[in-house]
């Protein structure tokens, strides 16, 4: 059986497919503080803003294509002083949980935000969602605060968990 690679997703290539595992998280979990399935139309300004901030969507294939997982990171906050510090995520279809998909896309957000000069990589993960929290601490992230009752979904308060990985980037940071 020939191993899974890695690819670099398109708005052309991957859009539908990473709806897909959006809309499934969302209707089946709580990885996603959402409620309705997002659109189609939603994917080209997702992927318009990951390109307009330089910021990468990695994708694991299968030999025919398809699809497994793909993590992407983005601003953290809006204010300039926040331009070393990115928000991640990281989503594996749920077919192929538990196979290391989601530990290989997250080495690889790594290592772009280590080329891309970021310093403070963050996740806000739901407190519950064991998996994760330890697939981020396996990587060396550390649980930096826990923001409790921010969300509702599913007849529940959702408490919302922040794990952070500091990089030894950039090498020359500057104000402004």
């Amino acid at each position: 059986m020939t191993a899974p690679t890695q690819v670099h997703c398109t708005h052309e290539k991957h859009a539908l497919a990473i709806l897909d595992i959006f809309n499934e998280a969302i209707l089946n979990s709580t990885a996603l503080y959402d409620y309705k399935p997002r659109a189609p139309e939603s994917m080209g300004p997702w992927f318009e803003a990951k390109t307009k901030g330089n910021f990468p969507v990695i994708g694991i294939e299968d030999p025919d294509g398809t699809l497994l997982a793909f993590g992407s990171y983005g601003s953290f906050r809006a204010w300039p002083a926040y331009k070393y510090t990115v928000e991640h995520s990281v989503y594996v279809h749920k077919d192929h949980r538990g196979r290391g998909l989601g530990l290989q896309v997250m080495r690889s957000l790594i290592a772009a935000a280590r080329q891309n000069d970021v310093h403070a990589m963050m996740g806000g993960i739901d407190a519950t969602n064991a998996g994760s929290i330890a697939l981020h601490e396996r990587l060396g992230f550390k649980h930096v605060g826990t923001l409790p009752q921010v969300g509702f979904k599913f007849g529940r308060w959702l408490d919302l968990a922040f794990y952070q990985l500091l990089l030894d980037t950039p090498a020359n940071p500057v104000d402004g």
